[in-house]
């Protein structure tokens, strides 16, 4: 006798649970990595561009040179980032989710095997080359791997999987931060390797991904392939019984026809789209200008102000890495209770707190004897409020907002906001720094707080729905009569254009 509940709750089956797990270590663990692994053996990779230079011409550098050339080699990797977001969606119509993950790998392991080779070679034009190839990696895999898990996910397991990429980046963090340690990696003959070790989770990403399904919606939807996605879908939930979710992804597949295929341009002039791109555009921005690398730059001079000292400000540094990737841990595990909206205005007003108190704490603390200590405290609650919000849900709220057509052009806008904005903090923060000193971050807490508003008064809750109804609240919110309002604006785009 057995009974067939109507509709079963997906749950995490074996192949789901590896395939987040290959896909997250291969590509998100390698954007954080790649963040702070140029952070500690800053000064060695200096002293080696000093010396490469000295070899060639004779003479050292200036120091605004040298300085100059480090900071390109630092933020080489977000512009290689947003060169990466623009390449997502071409990518991911062409060879699928799946196929531009492994794609991805090639630009991991070349800048890998030119890092590690860089000292002997003697050039450090070899260590710029692979911050951008190693950028572009990122760029791709932090837009790529979220709709990948998105689209492999059932509905309630949806936001848990889709801040996995996130936790990956912040272990990625971490790990760099161990191997930054002086006694480990941070030394003369070890940056090399350092740098290297980033092609690992690459290489074991292209041995093992192969043996795992495609994303059921770009087989159906993209690729037409019924019996593929079924077997895909019968694979990821580990039950026969698709019926009802491969409907589910024939609606949506219907409500696209209507559309044809959305381009950026498309994106933007398509009004029952307007709130979904504008909430993207504010979450990425607000996400980076928050001032999230800023405080991880400040970090460790706020640490020594506060007396610890100066050998132990990498343990500290580790300690706060930890306390990210815990706090991520249990946004993993939050985000389907409280729900992603919850998460977002939590987050960002714990930041604006910190903001603010950070300023007058360091405004105050040369005055104060303990005043350092709250900064520290500042720091801390930062970045577990960061953590449980802003870092992970905005990339999650992407693959919900938008249905299939649309979601790679909506990754395409989120990913170039999301590095652009990285790119500009990272090298125009230096500078802010020199010139308004602790206040520099009231311009992150007003961005926080800005941003928390736009939250509270746009952006809708949508744990547990489907893609279909979720785009049902946008609708409304845009004013929109139905479901297919893009039929008046088909008249602009003759059919030739759909299939671009």
């Amino acid at each position: 006798m057995e009974q067939v509940p109507a509709k079963k709750e997906g749950r995490l089956t074996l192949v789901l649970g590896l395939a987040t797990l290959i896909a997250a270590f291969g590509s998100s663990f390698q954007y954080g990595y790649n963040v702070a692994a140029i952070n500690s053996p800053a000064q060695f990779m200096k002293t080696f561009y000093n010396k490469t230079y000295y070899e060639r011409n004779n003479g050292y550098m200036d120091e605004f040179a040298l300085t100059l050339l480090w900071s390109v080699s630092v933020s080489m990797f977000p512009f290689g980032g947003f060169v990466g977001s623009l390449m997502v969606g071409p990518l991911v119509n062409n060879f699928g989710r799946k196929g531009t993950l492994l794609f991805n790998n090639i630009f991991s392991i070349v800048p890998a095997v030119l890092m590690g080779c860089s000292k002997v070679a003697g050039s450090f034009e070899m260590i710029i080359l692979s911050r951008l190839l190693v950028g572009i990696c990122a760029g791709l895999s932090s837009n790529v791997v979220p709709m990948y898990l998105g689209e492999l996910a059932p509905k309630n397991l949806r936001g848990g999987l889709g801040v996995v990429p996130q936790l990956f980046i912040t272990i990625g963090i971490l790990v760099a931060q161990i191997f930054g340690l002086r006694s480990l990696l941070a030394s003369e003959e070890g940056w090399p390797i350092l740098l290297g070790v980033t092609g690992v989770p690459a290489a074991l990403q292209l041995l093992l991904l192969p043996f795992f399904p495609e994303s059921p919606r770009y087989l159906l939807i993209q690729k037409k392939d019924e019996v593929a996605a079924q077997t895909a879908l019968k694979r990821l939930r580990g039950w026969d019984d698709v019926g009802p979710e491969m409907e589910e992804i024939r609606q949506e597949d219907e409500a696209e026809r209507a559309v044809g295929f959305v381009s950026v341009l498309k994106l933007f002039r398509t009004r029952s789209l307007r709130w979904q791109v504008i909430s993207v555009i504010v979450l990425m921005g607000g996400q980076q200008l928050s001032g999230v690398n800023a405080i991880y730059y400040y970090a460790d001079q706020i640490y020594l102000s506060a007396g610890v000292k100066e050998n132990d400000v990498q343990y500290v540094t580790v300690g706060t890495g930890a306390v990210n990737v815990l706090m991520t841990v249990c946004a993993v595990f939050v985000v389907e209770l409280l729900g992603r909206r919850f998460l977002l205005l939590l987050g960002f007003s714990v930041c604006f707190t910190a903001c603010c108190v950070l300023t007058a704490a360091l405004a105050l603390q040369d005055t104060i004897s303990w005043m350092p200590y709250v900064s520290i405290a500042c720091i801390i609650a930062y970045v577990v409020g960061h953590a449980l919000g802003p870092s992970p849900v905005p990339a999650v709220l992407i693959t919900e907002t938008f249905l299939q057509s649309s979601r790679p052009a909506a990754f395409m806008v989120g990913g170039s906001v999301h590095w652009l904005s990285n790119f500009t903090v990272g090298l125009i923060f230096p500078f802010v720094q020199v010139g308004l000193g602790a206040y520099s971050f009231v311009i992150f807490g007003v961005i926080c707080l800005l941003t928390t508003i736009y939250t509270f008064l746009v952006v809708p809750e949508t744990k547990a729905k489907t893609f279909i109804e979720i785009n049902q609240i946008f609708t409304k919110m845009n004013k929109v009569s139905e479901v297919h309002p893009e039929k008046e604006e088909l008249e602009e785009f003759p059919p030739s254009t759909r299939g671009q």
